[in-house]
């Protein structure tokens, strides 16, 4: 079976605490695909087990529960492929750049993760549909948020602020309307109506713009 880019990392970073077999190999495949489509929840252990061609008690020998085999998928996606990315890529890429304008800023944003949620879309669905159940996920996210992301996000907003283009909200309230809109429509477009005939250029410059009306300052 084809691996999307960010499981075969996922392999790789649960490899470098000691070799994986080869029947784990198969139970983390077949747990990451079976996951994405029917979320945690609805996934029996038996299921898993069934897709990946082993016996359920092998699940059980390498994993003592289902929720152990989950943060197994989760906890290196964020600490050994999701923070390293974030440090080289997404803040180089993202929040190094000179922008001419917030709006700028937010297209690069959105853009960005669009294009890293389309690529990785297995993971990333099991990260989104479980992070509202799981104060584990939702506490290691905020860990990588807090020391990779914040200080910058917070400086590019003060530019801005400065400038006189957004409003003078506090920060944390800026990247709270910013974020929660973003990951918004990343989780309608991927999650809730992934069949919906997208129009994604049109659907990403709405919600910039969605996002603009409420930053922008008032001129008046």
């Amino acid at each position: 079976m084809s691996q999307p880019d960010m499981i075969k990392e996922l392999l790789l970073a649960q490899d470098q605490d000691g070799k994986l077999s080869e029947k784990q190999v198969k139970i983390l495949e077949a747990a990451v695909e079976i996951f994405s489509e029917k979320g945690y929840a609805a996934t029996s252990t038996s299921e898993i087990a069934k897709k990946a061609g082993v016996a359920e008690g092998t699940i059980f020998r390498h994993y003592k529960t289902k929720k152990d085999l989950l943060m197994s998928i989760v906890t290196p996606t964020l600490t050994k492929v999701l923070a390293p990315f974030m440090a080289r890529d997404f803040v180089k890429k993202v929040f190094e750049n000179d922008h001419n304008s917030f709006e700028d800023f937010i297209r690069l944003l959105i853009k960005n993760r669009y294009e890293f949620a389309k690529k990785n879309l297995p993971i990333i669905k099991i990260f989104l549909q479980e992070i509202a159940f799981h104060e584990e996920i939702r506490e290691q996210y905020k860990a990588i948020f807090n020391e990779q992301v914040k200080k910058k996000f917070f400086a590019i907003i003060e530019h801005f602020q400065e400038k006189g283009e957004i409003t003078d909200l506090p920060p944390t309230t800026v990247i709270r309307l910013s974020i929660t809109t973003v990951i918004g429509h990343l989780f309608t477009r991927f999650i809730v109506l992934p069949n919906q005939d997208w129009d994604d250029e049109a659907e990403i410059e709405r919600t910039i713009e969605y996002i603009m009306k409420g930053l922008r300052k008032d001129e008046r």
